[in-house]
């Protein structure tokens, strides 16, 4: 009976890779917000205001790495270039009906240019919190090997569970 109940649990663990280099002095990473560009639409036939989304685009969109301590790898995403990251992850998920552990790839790609770096502090005995936070033009989203999400500002793509809100934009721009 397996997959009965399949409950996703938790992220076992991730690692960070920029241009295929392991970063290992990552501790944590925030993950960006995906909020919808609006305009409040209001008139003749409406009834109030409503803030419409602009079709597939989105705010500014960050990433932030959260340091250790200060690492080289720190300071070589301070660069001003733009930087291809991928985070790849194991989420873990139990099966209640069989009782059963497994897990998923979780894979976050990330095209992004340095926004902040912040050296943190010294302190005896303590981390130094370093981050580094990226402005990310272009994030795709792949798990389970199933492609979930893709948003790629500059080539005009706004992919969500295989369906891209900007393919008729593009189409009316003569990009396709």
């Amino acid at each position: 009976m397996a997959n009965t109940n399949p409950i996703q649990e938790k992220l076992v663990n991730f690692r960070v890779y920029n241009d295929a280099n392991d970063l290992l002095g990552v501790a944590t990473v925030d993950l960006p917000e995906l909020a919808a560009m609006t305009d409040t639409v209001s008139g003749a036939g409406i009834a109030g205001e409503v803030d419409s989304p602009v079709l597939g685009h989105f705010q500014s969109m960050s990433v932030t790495l959260h340091w250790r301590t200060i690492e080289a790898a720190a300071m070589s995403l301070a660069e001003q270039r733009a930087h291809h990251l991928e985070i790849r992850g194991s989420e873990q998920r139990y099966d209640a009906g069989s009782g059963l552990y497994s897990t998923v790839p979780v894979r976050l790609v990330v095209k992004g240019t340095p926004k902040t770096t912040s050296l943190g502090s010294f302190e005896p005995g303590s981390t130094t919190d370093t981050t580094t936070e990226l402005e990310a033009s272009y994030l795709k989203l792949v798990v389970g090997g199933k492609e979930l999400m893709e948003i790629d500002k500059y080539n005009y793509i706004a992919k969500f569970n295989g369906s891209d809100a900007l393919q008729s934009v593009r189409a009316d721009l003569g990009l396709s």
